[in-house]
């Protein structure tokens, strides 16, 4: 029977649109996930959403709509949390929502039991609150009067709330954090135990009655539970713990790994441990604190407005690439600086110059001189390829290594290491060279090519966690069979057939031109950004009477013929049909549409407005359009009847 694994990302506050420092971590678990399951693992992964808290009350609320259909249009909605998965290729078993009704239920019952037991009491809460981090702080932990955590301003709150005993369970926690590897790296148990246990822990107030949006007390009415206990208990609930929805909680708990961002170590570390002290449940094996990408020096924050957009990074470079990028260049554990400059340096260095030129120049080599298939005859010289194929027999073990500490960084740097050599073999061997007297020398050029593709072999079977659709793409054009694709044949030089069949592909990286890049991402993050700049409130103009308005007449007109008008750069002459009659129409959008763009188009014409010449050519009414800058037609849908008023 395959050993069970049991990985988590945290489930994501859907308060706002998903950004690359997100996605980071879903990938890094992703590729964990992947390389469990190609090892023989039986593995679940799970992520999801944490949908519950004020915030999102009060977000809702400043949108005109309920809460649930405010995190429903994040979550569910386009370019929402489960696209964006979607299209970074996340393999997830199961995505968890807060919100699901045997999570809510669960959280009831979970609630009552701590209640029941006693570390659980009612009280009344007076402090401070960050409501976009959902944490509680007293005056001491509070930094230059703001939130510890994201730096922004706290509230003063006070209310009747229930109590979580977290002080009763100080010393075991302590014991856990500093006598067992438990939390990782090593350096966030300094920052638990010093920051938050050595100055005393506080019980952690777990209810809340000054807003509604939350899982219900079951047993006290008005009361709300807190955020993090209804999010942290998602990782059992979603195996099955107090539901009937699944039935895996006694095979896959205790979690092997939890992967959470640094800043919210302190609920995985400290507030969950205890917890399931209180429940009386087993320990997760590890949670793993991975650090920030940072951008221009401070952590991505929407709120900020530093965030960079995964959708345009995957559509500019490609998934893969993105995917790549993100755990070649960052040490998991460590904060690391992000900018497009790293992202296309990484892809023309590595995944062009080194993986995608290795594989180009090997599968055209025996494509050219051995018409795509190796003879069987091959002839070895062990001083010249013992290097070579003792890096390939090691390089599994070795990566290995790297992946059981989530060094995923040092892992992929194994890898590179013999694709370097690899590409550094080609010029000491020269097939070229060896090519011209085919009788001589082609069995030697043969076991040269199978070297090489062998290098290919196997990288691409370790890449697979990384870029599952590149590995695939590189074993296909080897002509690797399943049988020498899989991680036991990774481990061992020589599982591809002698006789392997190249086919011959597009070449996977081109190598990107870095300032065209770099101006055209600019170009667009100018636009994104003028697009979402708060839109200031224009000055006031004098108010007109229903009357009055009602005295311009708006009809709908399609658009029959357009051309330029000569010699005017801003001008374009229409001829429109209302219907009931054709008019000549000249208007100042000759820089934002072509005449080919208006032709058959509805559009809405003010007809009552008096004639008037321009450049010498009569305009008898005007088409209305918005924006002053960038101008923008008013476009109707093609079945409005023409003639039609617009009131």
């Amino acid at each position: 029977m395959n050993k069970k694994f049991y990985i988590t990302t945290p489930i994501y506050y859907p308060s706002d649109k998903l950004h690359i420092g997100h996605t980071y971590c879903t990938v890094a678990t992703d590729a964990m996930a992947r390389y469990k399951r190609m090892t023989g693992h039986d593995v679940i992964f799970l992520t999801g959403t944490d949908e519950h808290g004020q915030k999102i009350e009060d977000k809702a609320k400043a949108a005109g709509v309920t809460p649930q259909q405010f995190v429903d249009n994040i979550v569910l909605g386009e370019r929402g949390v489960k696209d964006l998965w979607k299209l970074m290729n996340i393999s997830n078993d199961r995505f968890i929502r807060t919100t699901d009704d045997y999570h809510v239920a669960a959280i009831q019952k979970i609630f009552k039991k701590m209640h029941d037991n006693g570390d659980i009491y009612k009280g009344s809460y007076k402090g401070k609150y960050c409501k976009p981090c959902e944490s509680f702080w007293t005056e001491s932990q509070l930094v230059e009067g703001k939130c510890p955590d994201c730096g922004r301003a706290v509230e003063d709150a006070e209310e009747e709330a229930y109590f979580f005993r977290l002080s009763k369970y100080a010393d075991r926690v302590r014991d856990l954090l500093e006598n067992t590897d438990f939390l990782e790296p090593r350096s966030r148990v300094n920052e638990m135990v010093n920051n938050f246990i050595k100055p005393g822990l506080e019980d952690l107030c777990v209810s809340r009655t000054s807003f509604t949006w939350g899982v219900p007390v079951d047993f006290d009415e008005g009361h709300v539970v807190y955020v993090w206990v209804d999010a942290l208990f998602n990782y059992t609930t979603a195996l099955g713990f107090m539901n009937d929805k699944y039935d895996d909680y006694k095979d896959y708990w205790p979690a092997d790994v939890h992967f959470v961002g640094k800043e919210i170590v302190r609920f995985h570390s400290i507030i969950w441990p205890a917890m399931l002290m209180s429940m009386e449940m087993p320990l997760p094996k590890k949670v793993f604190g991975h650090g920030w990408l940072l951008l221009d020096g401070g952590k991505m924050s929407k709120s900020k407005g530093n965030v960079v957009d995964p959708y345009v990074l995957a559509e500019k470079f490609g998934v893969d690439a993105l995917r790549f990028f993100l755990l070649r260049t960052f040490p998991f554990g460590s904060d690391g600086n992000f900018s497009n400059e790293a992202l296309i340096g990484t892809i023309n260095v590595d995944l062009a110059n080194d993986l995608g030129n290795l594989l180009s120049r090997t599968v055209s080599m025996v494509d050219k001189y051995f018409g795509g298939t190796l003879p069987v005859v091959q002839t070895a010289d062990d001083e010249k390829d013992a290097e070579l194929v003792s890096l390939i027999s090691g390089l599994r073990a070795a990566y290995e290594e790297q992946m059981e500490k989530y060094a995923f960084q040092n892992a992929l740097s194994e890898i590179f290491n013999v694709i370097s050599r690899a590409n550094k073999y080609i010029d000491e061997n020269a097939p070229w060279v060896l090519a011209k007297d085919m009788d001589a020398n082609g069995a030697r050029l043969a076991r040269v090519m199978y070297n090489l593709l062998e290098v290919l072999r196997v990288s691409a079977v370790l890449l697979t966690p990384f870029m599952p659709t590149t590995s695939v793409e590189i074993l296909r054009q080897i002509g690797a069979c399943e049988c020498c694709s899989t991680w036991e044949a990774a481990g061992e030089y020589g599982a591809l057939k002698a006789d392997t069949t190249v086919v011959r592909g597009e070449n996977l990286f081109p190598r990107i031109d870095e300032a065209k890049m770099l101006a055209e991402l600019e170009a667009e993050r100018e636009v994104a950004m003028k697009a979402s700049a708060p839109v200031e409130k224009p000055e006031g103009c004098a108010l007109i009477g229903i009357e009055d308005f009602m005295n311009v007449e708006l009809r709908v007109a399609q658009v029959t013929s357009c051309e330029r008008v000569p010699k005017a750069k801003k001008l374009l002459k229409l001829e429109v049909d209302l219907g009931y009659e054709k008019r000549q129409v000249v208007s100042g959008i000759a820089k934002f549409y072509a005449p080919e763009d208006m032709v058959g188009k509805k559009v809405i014409l003010v007809t009552n407005l008096k004639p008037a010449k321009l450049c010498g050519i009569e305009s008898e009414g005007m088409i209305l359009a918005s924006g002053e800058e960038q101008i923008r037609v008013v476009f109707l849908a093609e079945d409005t009847p023409l003639g039609e008023r617009i009131r």
